[in-house]
């Protein structure tokens, strides 16, 4: 007996090739699952007040063009190389699968949006978005990185200077983020801004390394992050940041809430 294959992709093709009827059926039931998604996001939406930060848990899009001017934006969005992590030193393991999932593609729109509201920049893989050419690139050199592993990582900036770089190990995810910088680099970012920055935005904010960086320099941070355990970790890692402030910077005291009614 000959055993028969029939690929299931090839099939659907086909089916939506000469049936107009699954054509409209997968139409629905991909703007249901569209909507089903937003329904998710909107409901689970949640805003955190910790001193000088702001922290939103909500999908990124939805929520920037009400965020108002910011004097720089500071982050690391998903590159959109899902795909391509199928081996080598990360995409092998189980940890990351879900990295392959919300890393699919490069969130182009979103960073469409953010020259609209910030006056300086630092976007990390900047290389693989359409963005203007830039003299100052910011290089962090993985000085333990292996040969499955790229030697670095590059952001581009909109500042008007020379190209710097900035030499640290790879590979310390201390908080379970799988793209997780270290919080030595993203304090080196915003040195590299000038003194007039005083809020900063990262509307990828994971677990909130950029917001560490921002409290230890006594500046204002906004962030938003999509997935509530990051989002949850981020408001951990800022609150501890304000009880243990750096020593060279002026400890900002945690306002007092207020209540609304009249005494």
């Amino acid at each position: 007996m000959t055993r028969q294959f029939i690929c299931i992709d090839s099939l659907q093709n086909s089916l939506l090739l000469y049936f107009p009827i699954c054509r409209i059926l997968k139409s629905l039931a991909d703007k249901a699952r569209l909507l089903f998604f937003v329904f998710k996001i909107k409901a689970n939406m949640r805003e955190e007040i910790i001193g000088d930060c702001r922290l939103i848990l909500s999908d990124c899009r939805e929520v920037l063009p009400s965020i108002g001017k910011m004097d720089a934006v500071v982050t690391d969005p998903p590159y959109g190389l899902g795909d391509r992590m199928q081996g080598g030193t990360w995409g092998s393991k189980d940890k990351y699968s879900k990295m392959r999932l919300w890393d699919q593609s490069a969130p182009q729109e979103a960073i469409n949006t953010l020259k609209d509201i910030g006056s300086h920049f630092i976007i990390w893989g900047g290389n693989y978005f359409h963005l203007p050419p830039s003299r100052c690139w910011l290089i962090w050199d993985k000085l333990n990185a292996v040969k499955t592993m790229s030697d670095f990582e590059m952001a581009w900036t909109n500042l008007d200077r020379t190209a710097k770089r900035f030499s640290h190990p790879v590979g310390f995810h201390a908080y379970g983020h799988p793209t997780e910088k270290p919080l030595s680099l993203m304090q080196w970012c915003l040195q590299q801004l000038p003194e007039a920055c005083g809020t900063i935005l990262d509307p990828f904010m994971g677990t909130g390394t950029t917001g560490v960086a921002c409290v230890k320099r006594g500046q204002k941070f906004t962030g938003i992050e999509i997935e509530p355990k990051y989002f949850d970790i981020a408001c951990m890692r800022i609150e501890d940041a304000y009880k243990q402030p750096d020593m060279f910077i002026e400890a900002r005291a945690l306002p007092e809430q207020l209540s609304l009614s009249s005494t």
